[in-house]
């Protein structure tokens, strides 16, 4: 790349920038190995990452559920993130900037842990941006024959580092002539889609699973409950006469056109609602 290009990516780890193909894990790194670790990826705009406060508390959260030391508090993550804008000359663009926390080398081979596995010395933090443009098409779906999403595992309700199951989500729906994958529930119940939580307008009322559900606490979709436009409800399979689904998460908003072949309603007003949850105000800023 020479110096007139622009970069469109950038990554940190260990006190070192590069280019997130350059830089490196150590092999026996536990999220390398075992997906042992989570992760929140935090839309940027106008140089300030939106709802960073609900992806660090869900992080948090998450690292307590799975017996992780708790992840990076604002205070040090602030300066990175800004000197991350700030060398990828983000300006006006889009970013997406995903935040990592892996539990680190394990003492021995294996996935046992031990009485140190908790300590936030031996775990590993890396971060990486990159320019994004936010998603609004159309997508046809797929529910998926052979994945589910557990009601009852931590797992569940933790954005970790393993999404086996999300890609053969995906990779059935492409075989199937779809373009994403969604997933029931064990208890039966429709669940979320491949990388998204799922959200219906049924007679004009937002509705979305509810965790106990099995679906992920996504971000975008606590600023909904938040802000009283969407309630939960237990989904089935079939839709309804005059529903729009939607696949929503931090990065954008896709309509389903289709679910295994049916033909939904869309009224179009997808990227509407995305864009109401962002908020209007800076979280961070750069300096003058």
């Amino acid at each position: 790349m020479t110096a007139s290009e622009p970069q469109h990516s950038i990554a940190w780890i260990n006190g070192t920038w590069g280019q997130p193909a350059e830089l490196a894990l150590p092999l026996s790194d536990r999220g390398l190995q075992l997906a042992d670790g989570l992760f929140e990826t935090v839309l940027l705009h106008h140089n300030r990452p939106c709802l960073l406060d609900a992806h660090l508390r869900r992080w948090e959260q998450g690292c307590e559920l799975l017996g992780m030391a708790a992840p990076p508090k604002r205070p040090w993550l602030d300066p990175l993130i800004q000197e991350a804008i700030e060398r990828l000359g983000l300006a006006q663009r889009y970013g997406a900037m995903r935040l990592n926390w892996s539990r680190g080398d394990g003492s021995k081979r294996g996935i046992g842990l031990d009485q140190h596995s908790a300590n936030p010395s031996r775990h590993r933090f890396w971060l990486t941006l990159q320019t994004h443009t936010p998603t609004f098409e159309s997508v046809r779906t797929w529910i998926s024959c052979h994945e589910y999403r557990h009601a009852s595992s931590l797992m569940s309700r933790c954005k970790t580092f393993s999404y086996g199951q999300a890609i053969q989500v995906r990779r059935e729906a492409q075989q199937k002539g779809a373009d994403d994958g969604l997933m029931l529930s064990t208890n039966g119940t429709l669940c979320c889609g491949s990388s998204a939580n799922l959200v219906v307008q049924r007679h004009g009322q937002w509705l979305t699973p509810p965790l106990s559900d099995g679906c992920l606490p996504g971000v975008m979709r606590g600023q909904a409950l938040k802000q009283g436009l969407m309630q939960e409800q237990s989904l089935s399979a079939e839709p309804q006469p005059g529903d729009q689904w939607l696949l929503i998460n931090s990065l954008g908003c896709r309509t389903i056109s289709q679910v295994n072949g049916e033909p939904l309603t869309n009224r179009g007003n997808g990227e509407t609602l995305w864009r109401s949850l962002l908020p209007s105000h800076s979280e961070i800023s750069l300096p003058p």
